[in-house]
């Protein structure tokens, strides 16, 4: 947990607490720039995985312990706003946003978009051509015990490309998805429990490639100058609306709307493309001001109906847990 104090002296002080999957990198970009156009507002933030938020609102329903929740997938979202733990709270930037990234109730905003791609140690595969070109690719015989997966249920990236190869394969009979997820269990190496540990993993040469977002992929390459580069699928990507939402029941509704609406301003958006890879939501940003590497990307989507992925994940994930995982081998 880390408090930031308010640092005006006078005036009415305001509250907010923020639950937030960002990392480190982000919220040290984000905080201080609203703390300094908002210094009667005291920010606390409160970071946990996505599906831990999830569970802690659902948890707190009748009595929020928290005011906006910064940072999880779309499923989670539409999963909250099902269960009425979000308010409809339409933000300034509302009619900016394509409809496909947000809550038609205005119960949630995609912030930023995370396509699913092929990561792979650029020392071990020389040569892009190289690497798995495709999803189906993956299951090739000679990829067995070559790819570090992270540890799936805890992960809202993994649960969207695990759920997404079984849409894929058919919704309606998810058994060619579950042979589909045999293959891949058989040429996993490791479950990972947590992004550091696979990316150190795939860092040390302990495999050749992994399945994750583009923009952890990026931060990792350009910013940590980590040995990883990655494949766009050829026949798409899912593309996971990572989201934001205001928590039903808040007790700083007024704070948690000035920080809805600061977090999607157009220089601010800007920057997080150039520094951190976020790709955004919003559709009015000038396209002169983005950095070249998302000017050159061709965002081609899988075709996935995510109300069919909300609702079947659940059921989904946990055979995968208790059918298939490390059962693959066998």
């Amino acid at each position: 947990m880390i408090v930031l104090p308010a640092c005006s002296s006078g005036g009415g002080k305001e509250k907010l607490v923020i639950y937030t999957a960002r990392d480190n990198n982000v919220t040290d970009v984000v905080i201080p720039k609203f703390k300094e156009k908002y210094p009667n507002i005291e920010v606390e933030i409160m970071m946990m995985g996505a599906q831990q938020i999830l569970e802690r609102v659902r948890g707190e329903k009748a009595n929020p312990g928290g005011d906006f929740w910064w940072g999880g997938t779309q499923s989670a979202f539409m999963t909250a706003a099902n269960e009425n733990l979000l308010e409809s709270v339409k933000p300034s930037f509302g009619d900016k946003i394509p409809a496909q990234y947000k809550d038609a109730k205005d119960r949630w905003y995609g912030e930023m978009l995370l396509p699913e791609v092929i990561m792979y140690n650029t020392d071990l595969i020389k040569n892009k051509a190289d690497a798995p070109q495709d999803w189906d690719d993956v299951l090739d015989p000679k990829y067995k015990d070559k790819i570090i997966i992270r540890d799936v249920l805890a992960s809202g990236t993994m649960r969207t490309i695990y759920s997404a190869m079984i849409f894929r394969q058919g919704a309606d009979n998810p058994q060619k998805g579950y042979d589909w997820l045999k293959k891949l269990d058989a040429n996993t190496k490791e479950y990972a429990a947590d992004p550091t540990q696979m990316q150190l993993k795939l860092a040390r040469q302990e495999g050749l490639f992994t399945l994750w977002n583009l923009q952890d992929v990026m931060l990792q390459k350009v910013n940590l100058k980590q040995p990883f580069d990655f494949v766009y699928p050829k026949s798409g990507a899912p593309i996971l609306v990572d989201g934001v939402g205001v928590i039903k029941g808040t007790k700083n509704k007024d704070a948690a709307i000035k920080f809805y609406n600061f977090l999607f301003e157009p220089t601010l958006r800007a920057e997080m493309a150039e520094k951190l890879f976020q790709i955004p939501t919003r559709e009015d940003i000038n396209k002169d001001t983005l950095p070249a590497w998302l000017k050159g990307l061709e965002l081609k989507p899988l075709n996935l109906d995510w109300n069919v992925m909300s609702a079947k994940e659940k059921e989904w994930m946990d055979y995968w847990n208790e059918n298939i995982k490390g059962k693959g081998k066998k």
